[in-house]
C-alpha cells in the first residue's frame, strides 16, 4: 500500500494549483458540473447544445468529471476585465445616444 493513499483523485492540491484559489475552484467546478449534468440530461433528445465531458472518466458524478477536466487543464478559469467591460458598455451607450440624436436631427 502506498504511503499517501488517498480516496480523492485528482488531489485537491493539484486542483488548487490549476485554478489559483479555493473560490475559483468551487465556482469553476460547479459551473462545469452543471453543464455536464445538462449534457447528460439532453443526450436522448438530440439537441446537442451542451459541451460533452472533455476527459475519459470512470466517474459517474458530474462534479468528479469537472474536477478531472480541471486537473487535466481542459477547463481553465478566465479572468474578466471589468474595467474594459464598463468602458465598452459606456461607449455603446454613447454610440446609441449619438445615433438617436442623428436620427432626430434628420426628422426635423
Amino acid at each position: 500500500m502506498s504511503e499517501n493513499a488517498s480516496m480523492i483523485e485528482p488531489q485537491v492540491e493539484t486542483l488548487l494549483e490549476a485554478s489559483g484559489s479555493k473560490f475559483r475552484l468551487v465556482t469553476l467546478g460547479a459551473r462545469r458540473a452543471r453543464q455536464i449534468n445538462a449534457y447528460f440530461g439532453q443526450l436522448g433528445e438530440g439537441l446537442g447544445s451542451s459541451i460533452p465531458p472533455q476527459v475519459t472518466s470512470t466517474a459517474r458524478k458530474p462534479l468528479s468529471i469537472a474536477f478531472e477536466e480541471i486537473a487535466a487543464e481542459k477547463i481553465v478559469p478566465i479572468e474578466r476585465d471589468f474595467e474594459a467591460e464598463a468602458l465598452a458598455e459606456a461607449q455603446a451607450k454613447a454610440d446609441a445616444e449619438a445615433l438617436e440624436a442623428e436620427l432626430a436631427a434628420k426628422k426635423d
